[in-house]
């Protein structure tokens, strides 16, 4: 069998990056993707952007799954674009100081010792840590 399998991804990060890029661009409303901190954590703050409507967990124990409601208007879902840029291949960490350089067009999110939050917020925070994508 392949590395990469349903349910047992490599990179769970992107897979969960994908499947909300790829609900957006089939114009589905509602997904459901495995649970962990992270992704939940990433969901949460890609609701306090606008690209997500709601994030309720399902479930409990092993089988917890997140069931997330993308933004739609006027019954159209916006569509998503996703970049991850630290990849488990290769690590990316940004300083404090740096961190400017990454603004621009749409949120580029940080983990950082304080956890996950937009570069924004770790400019405001003074902390630097590994970026771990770009959504536009």
């Amino acid at each position: 069998m392949s590395e990469r399998q349903v349910g047992n991804c490599m990179d769970n990060i992107a897979d969960f990056l994908i499947r909300i890029k790829n609900a957006s661009l089939s114009q589905k409303e509602t997904l459901v993707c495995p649970f962990s901190k992270f992704n939940e954590g990433l969901a949460k703050i890609l609701k306090e952007e606008g690209f997500i409507d709601k994030v309720e967990v399902l479930g409990e124990g092993k089988d917890k799954r997140l069931s997330i409601t993308l933004h739609s208007d006027k019954n159209k879902v916006r569509e998503v674009e996703v970049k991850r840029i630290s990849k488990p291949g290769r690590r990316v960490y940004i300083k404090a100081k740096s961190i400017k350089t990454l603004r621009g067009l749409g949120v580029t999110i940080v983990s950082t010792p304080q956890g996950l939050m937009t570069a924004k917020n770790a400019i405001k925070k003074s902390l630097g840590g590994e970026v771990v994508c770009k959504i536009i």
